[in-house]
């Protein structure tokens, strides 16, 4: 039928009444949504169809929704179809229509927490496919039902909270999650404890779950941590639940104070030590066990006014480590008592209970022992003279022994005298010198020697004591000071330059040298009237001519004195050169011989010097004589391998030029005889130039005049020289080797490479052989050669002699 105002009201009163009103649907109402409602005025659009509930879970499928209808043509001539999610889009077919009904079907189980609404469009077409009716809006609601649990965020919730907390201190908070709709109670949560393992001390807030304490009585040291169990329930703590555990730990306060577990301890020291451990105190404290509520702290109260002893706290067992500091003497006192007291590092809670074994007693018994011998004064410094005698005492090095009710002899000896100088009485500890001590001795450092003594007493073990002796060896004023140098020179008139400047020197340390007194010597009272003396310093003085003093060596007496106790002085010779000088002072050039002929030089000194020259003089004539008898040992023995076997042994030597093969690279008129320049001629044309010879250092040759005299064949020579270094046309590599000119006519004719090659074969020169050992052997280099020797193995034998 059709849908009238009033039906449309009706189904929209079912649609908010969903799971109810649904479930008891038999057929789908029928809707018209294109129908306009009939008015007096103006006409509306279509009513709006309200939203259609349906409960999420629907289980019997598929379950009609709703049926739209047009009445704008008669049923069967109607095609109907909606789209939307749930119909062609994601999830698909969780609807359907009857095209020709208009019957809207639920075909799937709907879950709300995934889609909690589907809004579709709904389409009227005819038969023809035109458009019956504009397009309109259907919304489907999924209705909420309680099928999801609450969950906890964790499933351990931890909590602090100091012990002894007051009354509605915060712990901790639990927190849940519902996933169904929030807007109804099937997410409505509760919170609740179910069980806390003891006595109600802790609360949860159902709405927010806050967990507080609710009273006192939280106590670390019985109960240290609580494990509750929640739980979570929806339906406003009616519905589906979720449990999980929440534990809370107790933070720890300095609430228990530490105590002894005795009120005495009893221990035993060893007396003359320090740095070791008397014993230890045992504490109690119930606090946590490595807080500083829990570390102990002890004091020594009354007992030991010097500070021998000090308690140190074991971190690892909290206990009291009782040592001593300082030497105990047993000599002196046999037992302590003390009193100790302890507390915490962090203060105590004031509304703590005090402690009743807060302090004790401790008693320490003092063992005697052996104990080494002791030096009243260690380091002992003494002094001594140098250069004391064997036998001079030094010092009485003694110990005495603390074991006063034991009484011991001590017996003295040495450890270290690294000059072993000193004698030490073995029953006194008397110190005495065995011997002179050398004031070059390496280990004198800085004016003090050290030695080590030991002292021994008899006990058994024995026990032995080490002390150091420093003896300051004292400067005795032994040496007189001396001139330095004993010589000098200054100009002959006191006008002229400065003076002589006259210094001194002491072996002596300080205070026995400088200031040094200079005095012409008082024997000699004529220098005094000649001569003056200046002080210019505590070690200089100045030597002046009082008048004019010839030149050259005068010898003065000088009389020189220290500042020690007693003063040594000591008579002195000094050597003055006097010269003449100029106006700045100086010796002028022709007095120099004079001067250093009388530089000071002593007789002794001058006798070192000549005999010296003389020795070095032999030893190069020695020198000279061995290398000459080596040489004649050497040509003897070259003469006899040369006769043993002449063509085997060619000795080369230095090259002096190219040979007759190398014309072309030296220029050989050089070397020729002057009166064969002009036979020769000059060559046509410019003369070659070297490669390296820049043709701006061409010039032409000029025409040398041959020497008319003897006396200007050494002018002739120079120039050939001259002109060959001036000749870019000459090899650069060696210079022209120019021969002494011998003269026209000379019957031995020449050597000279160049010529000798023109008639060798028709010379004699077995009249060498007349002028000794030597030119015996060149006679047979030139004279004939028997066998099949070629012409160039003569020349290269004759070449070799002229090297020879």
């Amino acid at each position: 039928g059709h849908c009238s105002a009033g039906d449309c009201h009706s189904l929209l009163l079912q649609s908010l009444c969903p799971s109810a009103g649904i479930s008891r649907l038999r057929r789908p109402s029928t809707l018209y949504p294109w129908r306009r409602a009939p008015t007096l005025g103006r006409v509306r659009r279509a009513w709006v169809i309200p939203p259609i509930s349906v409960s999420e879970n629907h289980k019997r499928l598929p379950f009609p929704l709703v049926q739209i209808k047009s009445d704008k043509q008669q049923l069967g001539s109607v095609i109907y179809s909606i789209q939307g999610p749930g119909v062609d889009e994601e999830p698909r077919g969780v609807f359907s229509i009857d095209k020709f009904t208009g019957k809207v079907s639920l075909n799937a189980m709907l879950d709300r927490e995934k889609t909690d609404r589907f809004r579709l469009r709904a389409f009227a077409l005819d038969l023809g496919g035109s458009t019956l009716e504009e397009p309109t809006d259907l919304e489907i609601v999924v209705v909420d039902q309680n099928d999801n649990r609450p969950v906890f965020r964790q499933e351990v919730f931890t909590g602090r909270v100091l012990e002894g907390a007051v009354p509605g201190t915060y712990v901790t908070r639990a927190e849940a999650t519902d996933a169904d709709d929030p807007e109804t109670d099937n997410a409505a949560l509760r919170y609740s404890i179910l069980e806390q393992g003891g006595p109600q001390l802790f609360s949860i807030d159902p709405l927010t779950g806050e967990i507080r304490t609710v009273q006192v009585g939280l106590d670390r040291e019985v109960v240290a941590v609580y494990n509750l169990t929640l739980q979570v329930a929806d339906m406003s703590g009616e519905g589906l639940t979720a449990t999980a555990s929440a534990i809370i730990m107790l933070e720890d306060i300095n609430d228990n104070a530490p105590e002894f577990t005795r009120d005495q301890f009893f221990m035993e020291a060893t007396e003359a030590v320090s740095g070791v451990d008397v014993g230890r105190l045992e504490v109690e404290d119930r606090d946590l066990p490595g807080s500083p509520n829990w570390a102990a702290r002890f004091t020594i109260l009354e007992g030991d006014p010097n500070g021998q002893f000090t308690i140190r706290t074991d971190p690892r067992t909290n206990e009291g480590v009782l040592s001593v500091v300082k030497p105990l003497d047993y000599e002196s006192r046999e037992r302590y008592d003390l009193k100790v007291a302890v507390q915490n590092e962090a203060p105590l809670q004031a509304a703590a209970p005090r402690a009743e074994r807060g302090q004790a007693r401790v008693s320490v018994q003092v063992r005697d022992v052996n104990e080494a011998p002791v030096f009243q004064e260690n380091p002992l410094r003494t002094s001594l003279a140098e250069g004391a005698a064997p036998g001079t005492p030094v010092a009485t090095f003694s110990a005495q022994d603390p074991d006063t009710q034991q009484p011991q002899r001590l017996s003295y000896s040495k450890d270290y005298d690294p000059e072993d100088w000193l004698q030490v009485d073995g029953a006194t500890g008397q110190v005495q010198t065995q011997r002179v001590l050398s004031p070059a001795s390496p280990f004198l450092k800085d004016g003090w020697y050290r030695a080590i003594i030991l002292a021994r007493d008899d006990a058994s073990p024995p026990s032995t004591a080490t002390g150091t002796l420093s003896i300051e060896i004292l400067e005795v004023n032994d040496h007189a000071p001396e001139l330095s140098p004993p010589w000098g020179s200054l100009c002959s008139t006191p006008d002229r330059g400065s003076g002589l400047l006259l210094g001194a020197t002491d072996e002596d340390l300080p205070p026995h040298g400088a200031p040094f007194h200079f005095q012409l010597s008082p024997s000699v009272p004529e220098l005094a009237r000649n001569w003056s003396l200046s002080q210019v310093n505590v070690s200089h003085a100045r030597l002046r001519p009082r008048l004019r003093v010839p030149e050259g060596l005068h010898r003065l007496s000088l009389l020189l004195q220290d500042s020690g106790q007693p003063p040594q002085q000591r008579e002195q010779p000094l050597n003055v050169t006097v010269c003449r000088c100029g106006q700045d002072g100086a010796c002028l050039p022709g007095a120099a011989a004079l001067r250093a002929g009388g530089a000071g030089i002593s007789l002794g000194a001058l006798v070192i010097m000549l005999a010296s020259i003389i020795l070095l003089l032999l030893l190069a004539l020695l020198v000279a004589l061995l290398a000459r008898f080596r040489q004649q040992s050497w040509d003897k023995r070259l003469l006899h391998g040369l006769q043993d076997d002449l063509r085997d042994n060619i000795l080369n030597y230095d090259e002096q030029g190219g040979g007759e093969e190398d014309q072309d690279a030296y220029d050989m008129d050089q070397l020729r005889h002057p009166a064969e320049l002009a036979a020769l001629g000059a060559p046509s044309g410019r003369p070659p130039l070297r490669r390296d010879a820049p043709f701006s250092r061409a010039r032409p040759q000029v025409t040398r005049a041959l020497p008319t005299s003897p006396a200007d064949i050494a002018d002739f020579i120079n120039d050939g020289l001259e002109a060959a270094d001036s000749d870019p046309s000459v090899p650069p590599y060696d210079t022209a080797l120019i021969y002494d000119y011998e003269g026209d006519g000379s019957v031995a004719g020449t050597l000279s490479s160049i010529l000798s090659s023109l008639d060798d074969e028709d010379q004699d020169y077995s009249c060498l052989r007349e002028w000794g050992p030597r030119f015996s052997r060149l006679a047979d280099l030139y004279g004939p050669v028997e066998g099949t020797a070629s012409w160039t193995q003569r020349a290269d034998l004759r070449g070799q002699s002229r090297h020879a």
